[in-house]
């Protein structure tokens, strides 16, 4: 099988494209075919060494993928070959075959292919669970999203509108505002425009319910001031690369929450609950993964410069069936 490789830590460039033998699934793991892996930030920062968990080279690297399952390892009994899946892990997705164990899979809903499915599971995930069960989003609530021509952030603006919020959009250029503004964004800010808190208060003058930050460093700050008493700040990550340092006077005088997002964090009901309620929006039609790029594996270093270098709008795929 082709595999991309990265034989040491890089910036993109350093990954290579190699044929490695393929994976041979042990007890109660699959070996998967790979049609589409997604790239995300954390892949650039994995194979940079860069990322909170540290993988020593040569490896893989990949985080998302959905494909068929061609083999399955001793006691496996849930799924057969075959079926569609997805799944996630640490690395491993950028290659045409994967061996995972089968409990962490998921299987793809019929009449959703894989590019769909590769770029509906983390993004989506994240964005859902945070906007449902975290910063308890709903009808009426005015909901500011940063990095919202990202991943996760072009999700919450889909899903915020969704749960029947006013999302205001906050993006780094007109292409990535259009796009939210596609899936029913009302207020649109470029924060390279200049004052970000001028522009907040301006488009939200009562102060907004919640905030959902996957970006940090200096859009933060100007983007808790926008809430009013009582308001809802969620971290999700710090695609800036800048860990923001919060005024806590701010949280204090408007009894502010801060609130941070991990899945093992998530009470096991409402967990449950949020999956069952995203699987119906993609199956339904309601929401549609936002897929700007599909590159061949040929071109995955490609793939993950324009991911680091901020560029992407939505998802960003790596196509393996060979397709032109």
């Amino acid at each position: 099988m082709r595999a991309v490789i990265c034989p040491a830590y890089g910036p993109p460039e350093i990954i290579r494209i190699e044929e490695r033998p393929s994976p041979a699934p042990g007890p109660g793991q699959v070996r998967v075919r790979v049609g589409a892996a997604a790239v995300n930030f954390p892949d650039v920062l994995v194979i940079a060494g860069e990322y909170q968990i540290k993988v020593p080279p040569p490896f893989v690297p990949g985080s998302e993928f959905a494909g068929a399952v061609v083999e399955v390892g001793d006691e496996v009994t849930e799924l057969a070959v075959g079926d569609r899946v997805t799944g996630t892990g640490i690395v491993g997705a950028f290659a045409e075959e994967i061996t995972v164990p089968a409990e962490g899979l998921a299987r793809i809903p019929d009449g959703v292919d894989d590019h769909r499915a590769a770029a509906f599971g983390v993004a989506y995930r994240t964005a859902y669970h945070c906007l449902r069960s975290v910063a308890r989003v709903g009808a009426g609530d005015r909901l500011v999203v940063l990095g919202a021509g990202g991943g996760v952030g072009l999700a919450a603006v889909q899903l915020g509108v969704q749960l029947g919020a006013e999302v205001t959009a906050v993006a780094s250029s007109a292409e990535k505002l259009s796009a939210a503004a596609g899936y029913g964004a009302k207020h649109l800010i470029d924060h390279t425009a200049g004052d970000l808190r001028g522009a907040l208060r301006e488009a939200l003058p009562e102060g907004a319910h919640a905030v959902l930050d996957p970006v940090g460093g200096r859009l933060s700050e100007p983007a808790l001031r926008s809430l009013g008493r009582g308001g809802r700040f969620v971290a999700v990550g710090f695609a800036s690369g800048v860990i923001p340092q919060i005024p806590l006077n701010l949280v204090l005088v408007k009894g502010i929450q801060l609130l941070g997002f991990q899945f093992q964090d998530l009470d096991r009901d409402e967990f449950g609950r949020n999956e069952r309620e995203l699987r119906e929006l993609l199956t339904t039609g309601r929401v549609h993964p936002h897929i700007s790029a599909i590159y061949p594996l040929a071109d995955a270093a490609t793939a993950l410069r324009r991911v680091a270098d901020g560029r992407a709008i939505g998802k960003i795929l790596i196509d393996l069936t060979g397709a032109p």
